[in-house]
């Protein structure tokens, strides 16, 4: 009960996202959709709006989403 209840929070708070759209697109063929759009969501609410377009690559477009690291010193943002 309490993983449903947490998965539905997580939507729900996905959906109330102003970058929702954009990691919708970002993250819309990876094998895991849930983690690609938890991380874009964290990463582009961090970077002001910027979501690189397209569903991988185009970085460059936002050095803040590129450069962001997780512990591991590798990228954070899918």
């Amino acid at each position: 009960m309490t993983l449903l209840l947490t998965s539905s929070l997580f939507i729900f708070s996905i959906a109330d996202s102003p970058c929702n759209g954009k990691c919708n697109v970002r993250c819309s063929k990876p094998g895991k959709q849930d983690r690609c759009l938890k991380y874009c969501i964290i990463c582009c609410e961090k970077c002001g709006g910027c979501v690189p377009s397209g569903t991988y690559g185009n970085k460059d477009e936002c050095l803040c989403y590129r450069d962001m690291k997780n512990m591991k010193d590798t990228p954070k943002c899918p």
